[in-house]
């Protein structure tokens, strides 16, 4: 037990970075567009294939990466790289995103008809925008019963869109909170997919949580993300989970 102690005591030197967020080892760009299309979209892991119209781009360009949910119409600010693939040519590989919201009436559109909130579908958001036009993200988060004012739409729909809307509204406070702490986008689709609304809460109370919880997220991981939310390297629960990882690897070598 003794050299599980000092193992897990000297583990903070071994494993953390000085810097660097998690997943990102290589040098990023940046790049902004609208999302035109989803080629293909796993809904366990997130990884998504798409296609973004970006301005002064000849060409849609292919982007991939892990996200949470991600529609037709969404404006993304994207961080990654450029790798070549050798059948479908050029992609951006996405490390970390964040949504803008649509700046044009057009985009407002194709955004909310995207299928992105239930109950609005492409003709409900052309009445929904040419009723509120570029106040219509507004009016939908802080005065969703001026719904009520569209041809078509009734108090019980408008309950129905609301409801969505807040169920999109926290998936983005999550993957925020999440990609804001250095958690990679592939590791925080997986974290909001186990705990879903409750992932801030249960991250920040105790992050070596997901060691146990999110296959694919072991101790080392775990320790870099309460590393980055300032969780002190004498927590309790780093040592519960320390002895968990330094047992479980000796226990693999036959001990």
């Amino acid at each position: 037990m003794g050299n599980a102690y000092n193992e897990i005591a000297t583990c903070r030197l071994k494993i953390m970075p000085s810097s660097a967020s998690l997943g990102q080892s290589k040098a990023s760009e940046s790049l902004t567009g609208v999302i035109e299309r989803i080629t293909f979209h796993a809904e366990d892991s997130g990884y998504t294939v798409a296609r973004l119209k970006v301005s002064g781009f000849q060409d849609l360009v292919t982007i991939t990466g892990n996200f949470s949910n991600i529609q037709a119409g969404q404006t993304l600010q994207l961080r990654g790289h450029w790798q070549n693939h050798p059948k479908h040519g050029q992609q951006f590989q996405v490390v970390q995103y964040t949504e803008t919201k649509p700046a044009t009436l057009t985009g407002l559109e194709k955004y909310l008809g995207s299928g992105l909130i239930k109950g609005v579908g492409p003709v409900t958001a052309k009445r929904i925008v040419a009723c509120f036009g570029l106040e219509t993200l507004e009016v939908i988060e802080n005065r969703i019963d001026r719904l009520i004012e569209v041809e078509g739409i009734g108090r019980k729909r408008v309950a129905q869109i609301q409801k969505a809307w807040s169920a999109q509204k926290a998936i983005k406070e999550v993957m925020v909170f999440l990609q804001g702490h250095g958690v990679s986008t592939l590791y925080a689709v997986k974290i909001f997919k186990q705990y879903g609304e409750r992932a801030i809460a249960v991250v920040t109370d105790n992050p070596y949580q997901l060691a146990e919880d999110i296959f694919g997220i072991g101790f080392i991981t775990a320790d870099k993300i309460a590393q980055n939310l300032g969780v002190s390297p004498w927590s309790k629960f780093r040592y519960q989970s320390g002895l968990i990882h330094v047992l479980g690897a000796a226990a693999e070598e036959g001990h």
